[in-house]
């Protein structure tokens, strides 16, 4: 639930988680996979001739390299409305409205807007530092907000489980 206690997880915090993420597990995944599929490790590189079939083969998976990281991403943002980066600095993102957890649409929508946020030079994620509830274009396309996470609005009950 979203309350006037509710604190929004700013442009610095949420920068911070973003780097984790692509540092630890995202850049990884992708250098992997690029190195299983083409044989190098930088899948930065394009074909110089994407004029032959060899050529258009790499390219389609130069796309699929790039778009691999939805898979993980919305599975993490549906299951712990978090990636590990926002559970490090103890964020969450939830329903705009009702501060409840995103649907799967939203989740869709939220990564579609991440690359609209980037686009006219990351002056999406930027809108962070000057909106009062710290959406970027992304959270604003979704519908949703990132929190920090306060454990102060779990019922003592749900805590119990974990200390026993």
């Amino acid at each position: 639930m979203i309350t006037f206690l509710t604190e929004y997880a700013g442009f610095w915090r949420r920068a911070f988680a973003f780097w984790v993420d692509g540092l630890l597990w995202i850049g990884p995944l992708l250098i992997l996979l690029s190195f299983l599929i083409s044989g190098e490790p930088d899948s930065a590189n394009l074909p110089d001739s994407l004029d032959t079939a060899t050529g258009l083969e790499q390219f389609q998976w130069q796309a699929f390299l790039i778009n691999l990281p939805a898979l993980p991403i919305l599975w993490f943002w549906m299951t712990y409305a978090a990636t590990p980066g926002k559970m490090l600095v103890d964020c969450e993102i939830v329903d705009a409205r009702s501060g409840g957890a995103i649907s799967f649409k939203q989740a869709l929508l939220r990564y579609i807007g991440y690359y609209l946020s980037a686009l006219p030079l990351g002056l999406g994620f930027l809108w962070m530092v000057w909106d009062k509830r710290k959406q970027g274009w992304h959270d604003k396309i979704a519908g949703t907000v990132v929190i920090k996470h306060d454990e102060a609005t779990v019922p003592l009950y749900q805590l119990e489980k974990y200390y026993r």
